[in-house]
């Protein structure tokens, strides 16, 4: 059975845009809806729930916590705390995957434009259909419902399998690309996957599907039709025979944590492939060499899964062994960071150091060589930043950032000891100007660090010192001098 620690299936987050291509948003002054957003912010992003009783039914939530309804005269409010009898719609889905939504009660159907919506139509006409834009980050685990096994890429069949009871390693990352209502599964050596099931360099017709909502769970509809679901005994993931969702044929989305490898002062590489101790004794990198980082929400304190699914954690002595199977406060370590490397400390308040064995323990009061590790984040090798205001994206004429859109850039990401460089689409580097902005035409590499603060972001420190944000004109800047709300990105 897969068990990707805190995952549980991410909760299906999107913007819903009208035939004049506008976003439904939800206004905070008297809780007003209209469709006039020209891009995906905070206030045209809703949140799909499910009826407990009736899967079928659904309702729609805005930012504002409060709930979509029509009443008998088809009039639209959002302004219910608690989902009542009006808030109750069905998902219509049509052949091009947009979305009509039906009032439950009333049998009528959603639509309109600007602030002229309505829930009175009594047929699907042009007004009523509406395009789902995905929100949530487009980085994530595919788990298959049926099979319960996640999606990898498998290199050498050239293929998308779908037989990983954990999704380890950076083959287990998959990307939707969004592109006219339309998506694309990007494997994370930049391939796209066909409907045949084979994996190309170019995104073309046979690799665009429309998404479908299914009892809360996702099916991909290719071009002609048919969905995507794993076939034979590697669950190759391909277009099979259905015209219709059946179990086979639906997926969750699962959030992708972090998976890194730590190197030891020795340059040895800490490993599990010993046993339950932890220790700083391979020279490869293997999935036994790899660790899921999860943060706790509350305390933001991490904890490292080893891919056996057992958890480090402080025993007698100070020795860190991998023997949890359960979170507990044995198995909570503060990060400190320090530049190009970490400092981990243990819940006896004791810093980790590595022994002349190998061995770790958490023995040491201060920090010096034997306390700092190389930590190399191995499953983002194309990165995609989302911050409060959007996603980070090449601005259309010059070279600075925008960091407040609803369509994405893909950048690469590469390592070098213990800091990473961000590389463009076009081949050039990102740096930080004189002035604090974040450029992204540069002939060479700048350094800049990661810092995993919070489940779920990350904070980005140049070589300044300062850390990147976005600013209130929607710029990405390199001169935050702390860490708040503008300088957290989801990856």
């Amino acid at each position: 059975m897969p068990t990707n620690g805190l995952s549980r299936a991410l909760k299906l987050q999107f913007g819903l845009i009208n035939y004049e291509n506008r976003y439904l948003t939800a206004e905070a002054f008297g809780f007003k809806v209209n469709a006039s957003g020209i891009s995906m912010k905070k206030k045209q992003i809703w949140t799909l729930e499910q009826d407990e009783q009736d899967g079928q039914v659904v309702f729609l939530r805005s930012h504002l916590g409060r709930y979509l309804a029509s009443d008998k005269d088809g009039k639209i409010v959002c302004g219910a705390e608690k989902p009542d009898p009006e808030c109750r719609f069905l998902i219509v889905p049509q052949s091009d995957g947009r979305w009509a939504l039906q009032s439950e009660p009333f049998l009528r159907y959603f639509g309109g434009s600007a602030d002229y919506l309505s829930c009175f139509a009594q047929v699907i006409g042009e007004q009523e259909l509406w395009a789902v834009h995905l929100a949530l980050h487009p980085q994530a685990s595919l788990l298959s419902v049926a099979r319960k096994r996640y999606a990898h890429l498998s290199a050498s069949d050239g293929e998308i399998s779908v037989d990983s009871n954990i999704p380890w390693g950076v083959d287990s990352l998959v990307t939707l690309v969004y592109l006219d209502g339309k998506y694309s599964l990007k494997t994370c050596d930049s391939r796209f996957l066909s409907s045949d099931g084979k994996l190309v360099k170019e995104n073309t017709n046979n690799t665009s599907f429309t998404l479908e909502l299914k009892s809360g769970k996702l099916a991909f509809k290719d071009c002609d039709g048919k969905y995507l679901t794993p076939l034979g005994p590697t669950g190759t993931l391909r277009s099979g025979r259905c015209s219709k969702p059946g179990k086979d044929e639906l997926f969750d989305l699962e959030e992708s944590h972090p998976q890194v490898v730590f190197q030891a002062t020795n340059k040895r590489f800490v490993s599990v492939k010993q046993g339950v101790s932890i220790s700083a004794n391979q020279d490869v990198e293997t999935d036994m060499e790899t660790f899921q980082m999860e943060i706790d929400k509350e305390s933001k304190k991490s904890m490292f899964r080893t891919n056996g699914g057992s958890y480090w954690t402080l025993v007698s002595h100070g020795e860190i062994q991998s023997t949890a199977t359960e979170v507990e406060v044995n198995t909570m370590f503060d990060i400190e960071w320090r530049g190009r490397r970490v400092a981990i400390r243990a819940s006896n308040g004791k810093y980790v150091c590595t022994k002349k064995n190998g061995q770790l323990s958490a023995v040491s009061d201060t920090v010096g060589d034997d306390e700092l590790l190389l930590m190399k984040l191995i499953n983002r090798p194309m990165l995609i930043l989302h911050g409060e205001n959007g996603f980070v994206c090449h601005h259309k004429n010059s070279n600075t950032l925008d960091a407040n859109r609803s369509v994405y850039d893909i950048f690469s990401l590469i390592f070098n000891d213990g800091a990473y460089n961000i590389k463009s689409v076009n081949g050039k580097f990102w740096y930080v100007s004189n002035s604090g902005l974040v450029c992204s035409d540069g002939e060479k590499s700048e350094d800049f660090f990661l810092e995993f603060l919070e489940h779920g972001r990350v904070a980005i420190k140049g070589s300044n010192g300062k850390y990147l944000r976005g600013d209130q004109g929607g710029t990405l800047m390199g001169d935050g001098p702390s860490v708040d709300a503008s300088s957290l990105w989801e990856y």
